[in-house]
């Protein structure tokens, strides 16, 4: 009997959090939003309804525009490969899930949050999965083990990232399984550093951007900076790590060759993949 090896992997970043994963020819589609243009504004007002704004010094919710996109997406609904399956982090932003995105959900398996699954009822294919659960799904003819992540984001909802993990991609010389890692929104925590502990880690797709949101009381940085990214990358012993989700929203604060400096000054520059938007990239 051949040997197992480790998947291939090629990512074709859409925009945002949207990319799709090709890994052993079965196609993952993360996050998927479809519907804006440059310059498209947003009225989140639903979201901070559900916050207690106190805390945050705020009396009364904040005046919409929340969110304004600077880049839509690099390919349209109408343009995408068989997707088998989604890679959903959360359902209750805009930015990671909009109308648009909504219609692919509908007829196929969508892994997600406890409370995302409820709220996205009656879809049958929808599962909700809590951090470190393991669910194990036939997906393009694979037998897949799909384990959630813990993730710290807004101050309110719930967000997870995926372990994806299946016979084929073998296990590594200290005897740890390989698998593909997708953050979801999510700042550095110390809970991360156990995916390393349980899995080889042959690539790490990063949800980045140092996302920020302004308050009274200070700003709350919702997803990862560049320094915080290569702490997790080497904290999980990754192969490679694959940057997406910092060109695309104004509340952003850290771009493409910011990410890039701080990736040579770490010296980590020669475990990052670059992707293209819209353009295939083989990873390995």
């Amino acid at each position: 009997m051949a040997a197992a090896s480790k998947p291939t992997l090629t990512i074709t970043h859409i925009t945002t959090a949207t990319a799709i994963l090709n890994i052993d020819g079965v196609n993952f589609l993360t996050d998927p939003f479809f519907g804006a243009i440059e310059g498209t504004e947003y009225d989140t007002t639903a979201v901070w309804e559900q916050m207690d704004l106190k805390p945050y010094g705020l009396d009364s919710i904040p005046p919409p525009p929340h969110l304004v996109n600077k880049q839509g997406p690099a390919l349209q609904l109408n343009e995408l490969p068989p997707i088998d399956a989604v890679l959903l982090s959360h359902e209750d932003h805009l930015d990671n899930l909009d109308p648009e995105g909504r219609k692919l959900l509908d007829g196929r398996k969508v892994f997600t949050t406890v409370d995302g699954a409820s709220n996205l009822r009656p879809r049958p294919g929808v599962i909700g999965i809590c951090p470190w659960e393991t669910v194990t799904s036939c997906i393009g003819g694979k037998t897949y083990r799909i384990t959630g992540t813990p993730c710290k984001h807004f101050p309110i909802g719930e967000v997870t990232g995926f372990v994806l993990e299946t016979d084929s991609f073998g296990i590594d010389s200290s005897g740890k399984p390989n698998a593909i890692y997708f953050s979801g929104d999510t700042v550095y925590i110390d809970e991360l550093r156990a995916i390393g502990k349980k899995w080889h880690i042959t690539a790490a797709i990063f949800n980045l951007g140092n996302a920020t949101v302004d308050f009274p009381t200070g700003p709350i940085q919702i997803t990862m900076d560049g320094k915080q990214a290569v702490q997790l990358a080497s904290d999980i012993g990754a192969d490679f790590m694959v940057p997406i989700h910092f060109e695309s929203w104004d509340h952003f604060k850290e771009g493409g060759a910011e990410l890039l400096e701080v990736f040579k000054q770490e010296g980590f520059l020669d475990k990052v993949c670059w992707t293209v938007p819209g353009v295939p990239k083989v990873v390995f």
